[in-house]
């Protein structure tokens, strides 16, 4: 079983788990959108991204598909990271703004805009639809059509599939339509109803996330100066007590 460092923690894992497994049973918090359980693993969203390597050879990879190695450094909350994951919600948020489940995303992680011009589309194209279709329902009703800017989603040559049950899985399983947000409307895109304004403020003044907390989202934002700031003033209240006494 190979032995890894994630967020500090050495942890000796199972062989042919995932970095996202691992943090899971550890109980480390990584925001997915195109992951299920019980679905193959994609990573086509790259949400679920970690950072592993050391010193300056690291890379970001996505958790749900990169199989644990021996001696494999993870930081699952680095400066790196979560601006990634900024990056990739504003472009979620810019394809589907009415999207409950990636606003709820944006809230979480503190994104209040998008640089990138609104799409307004009812896809975000992370296949699970397609996947549970064809995996779950044992159907393949549905697949991905085209490249690039004329991608979509569709069943074969854009008519009624002859295989389909019309179960509804692919609508109850989609992020884009299970649950639709009422507070955005054009031309914002950010609906911020939900959005919680103690956000962490430790990336400040380190390269991770310093507790779980940040990760959840629930930051209590506990660090508000400098720790060189605060132990200068801690030796200076020291000094001066003894000098009182």
């Amino acid at each position: 079983m190979p032995n890894i460092t994630i967020d500090g923690i050495e942890f000796e894992a199972e062989k042919g788990w995932t970095i996202l497994e691992v943090a899971r049973f550890l109980g480390i918090d990584i925001p997915t959108f195109c992951y299920r359980d019980g679905l193959s693993a994609w990573g086509g969203c790259r949400l679920c991204i970690v950072e592993i390597g050391k010193g300056e050879n690291t890379k970001l990879v996505t958790s749900c598909t990169y199989p644990v190695q021996e001696g494999l450094n993870i930081r699952t909350a680095s400066k790196r990271v979560i601006h990634a994951r900024k990056v990739l919600v504003e472009l979620l948020l810019a394809s589907c703004p009415l999207s409950k489940t990636i606003q709820d995303l944006a809230a979480k992680l503190g994104v209040t805009k998008t640089r990138f011009k609104p799409d307004w589309e009812d896809c975000v194209y992370c296949g699970l639809c397609v996947r549970i279709c064809e995996e779950q329902m044992d159907a393949k009703a549905i697949g991905f059509v085209n490249r690039g800017g004329k991608l979509k989603i569709t069943t074969p040559f854009d008519i009624k599939s002859d295989v389909c049950r019309t179960c509804g899985a692919c609508m109850y399983i989609c992020p884009a339509c299970q649950l639709r947000c009422q507070g955005p409307e054009p031309p914002g895109v950010v609906c911020g109803g939900c959005y919680n304004s103690l956000q962490p403020t430790c990336l400040d003044y380190y390269d991770d996330y310093m507790c779980y907390m940040g990760l959840k989202g629930e930051c209590g934002t506990c660090i508000r100066e400098k720790p060189e700031d605060k132990s200068k003033q801690l030796t200076d209240n020291s000094k001066q007590q003894t000098a009182d006494s």
